[in-house]
């Protein structure tokens, strides 16, 4: 439970950080190799493991602290700290009113910087006059723009969705919440290297390569 949220909160502030990076090298281009030196991204690294660490650590233990009944079977892949919670027989109001917190400051707050962020790049690229300095400037932010809405996309559906009353809909409320946090804990980590890696050169004719290869192959 620790290390699955640890990391995804951590991840929901590295994004964030990955949108002001992508906000220097587009809008100012010039001061970018000064404002994302090593003396400014190392930190900015450390900052995001160790607050998602530390907000991990904190509904790690709050959930831990409740007592638990029943068979103890956690309905859901992996001990998701939502489907834990389900468990307790005791009250959970501090724990719901700590995730909220989490939520807002994991959530909201990244959601906006990089919004505002993309805001600023939209702005920046709409005014470069030929079309194909406005494609390498795109270029530049699509892989990461990729990640954001697949990552925020279904974290955002999982945690910030209400919650159904309706028992008929449990099963299939659960069922979705199992399928959604793939998307976030599996597809979107297997998915990263890739969508980065399609902006290399090497990595786009291999895939070509590999591609004809197949065709040749089949024929």
């Amino acid at each position: 439970m620790f290390l699955s949220f640890a990391m995804g909160a951590t991840e929901c502030v590295l994004l964030s950080m990955m949108a002001f990076d992508r906000y220097v090298a587009i809008c100012n281009p010039l001061r970018y190799p000064v404002v994302m030196s090593k003396a400014a991204y190392m930190p900015m690294a450390v900052i995001s493991w160790a607050a998602g660490s530390a907000a991990s650590m904190v509904q790690t233990s709050l959930a831990m602290r409740l007592t638990f009944c029943g068979d103890n079977v956690i309905n859901h892949f992996t001990c998701e700290i939502l489907a834990v919670l389900k468990l307790a027989c005791a009250d959970i109001s501090i724990n719901v009113i700590s995730m909220g917190v989490t939520n807002v400051i994991f959530l909201g707050i990244p959601v906006l910087f990089i919004s505002f962020s993309y805001v600023f790049i939209l702005a920046t690229i709409l005014r470069i006059p030929s079309a194909e300095g406005r494609k390498k400037a795109f270029s530049t932010c699509s892989a990461h723009l990729t990640v954001v809405i697949i990552f925020y996309g279904t974290i955002l559906f999982m945690y910030g969705k209400p919650k159904s009353k309706d028992p008929l809909g449990a099963d299939k409320q659960d069922l979705a919440d199992k399928l959604i946090s793939l998307f976030y804990g599996v597809v979107t980590p297997m998915l990263n290297p890739i969508i980065y890696s399609l902006r290399n050169k090497d990595v786009k004719a291999a895939v070509r390569n590999l591609v004809v290869f197949q065709k040749h192959v089949n024929q």
